[in-house]
């Protein structure tokens, strides 16, 4: 990636929900920005949204459109954030699933990363693809028609993914140049193969994560008690409704 403005107008819709990986959505936001391009965020509802780091809550950002209000024909190409949360909420979607079938029908740049891919398997878009993920989505995603590489970064047609944020220097220079057009180039860590079948799964999950879990503080008795009074009232709810039908 070179200097300069290399994304200068071109329009960037980045889908997120509540729940978002905070990284993987602030670090290629300020690099697109940086580069020229106009970045709006586009959600499931309006106001603004909780990142996370892992599973412990982080900043906020704001919504621009939500998907109601937002259509394919506004922007040039699409990001994808993952995180455990946001993805999952985003493939029980009608909105979004036809919001990313829309932008690759009509062949528009499109990136993910992490858990990101589960919206394209959801949305019927990944067979007979060749992308990365987070390696704990391998499974669903060779399942659903798709060859999974364990790269850094995976480029095909108008797709590019990535594995997470352990990868996003690499992601974040090929996210440049495939938003600009561009033919990604192979990065250092990958590994050799022809990309013909998938790599195999994993055989232990990042020791990273599991650390990193291991030391992360016990939740406070006032987010237990914030949990407990949502469950409560979804179940409530969900008891009004069945009892609704019933009459």
């Amino acid at each position: 990636m070179t200097g300069g403005q290399e994304l200068k107008g071109r329009r960037v819709a980045v889908l997120a929900a509540d729940g978002f990986e905070r990284v993987e959505l602030s670090v290629p936001v300020a690099a697109l920005r940086a580069q020229g391009a106009r970045v709006e965020i586009v959600s499931l509802r309006p106001g603004r949204i909780r990142g996370v780091n892992l599973h412990e809550p982080a900043a906020r950002v704001g919504v621009d459109r939500t998907l109601r209000e937002a259509s394919v024909a506004d922007y040039d190409a699409l990001l994808v954030p993952g995180g455990f949360i946001n993805p999952d909420l985003l493939r029980q979607s009608e909105a979004a699933r036809r919001f990313v079938r829309d932008f690759d029908a009509d062949g528009k740049p499109i990136a993910t990363l992490c858990h990101g891919p589960w919206l394209l398997s959801s949305a019927g878009l990944t067979e007979g693809r060749t992308m990365t993920s987070w390696p704990g989505v391998r499974d669903d995603l060779v399942n659903a028609g798709a060859t999974w590489l364990d790269r850094p970064v995976v480029q095909d047609r108008n797709w590019l993914t990535s594995r997470g944020p352990q990868d996003m220097v690499p992601f974040v220079k090929a996210l440049i140049e495939h938003f600009a057009g561009r033919e990604v180039a192979r990065s250092a860590g990958d590994d050799g193969d022809d990309g013909a079948t998938s790599a195999p799964q994993r055989n232990a999950p990042p020791a990273l994560v599991l650390n990193a879990m291991r030391w992360l503080p016990r939740p406070s008795f006032r987010t237990v008690a914030i949990l407990g009074a949502a469950l409560a009232f979804y179940a409530a709810t969900g008891r009004g409704r069945q009892a609704a039908v019933r009459r």
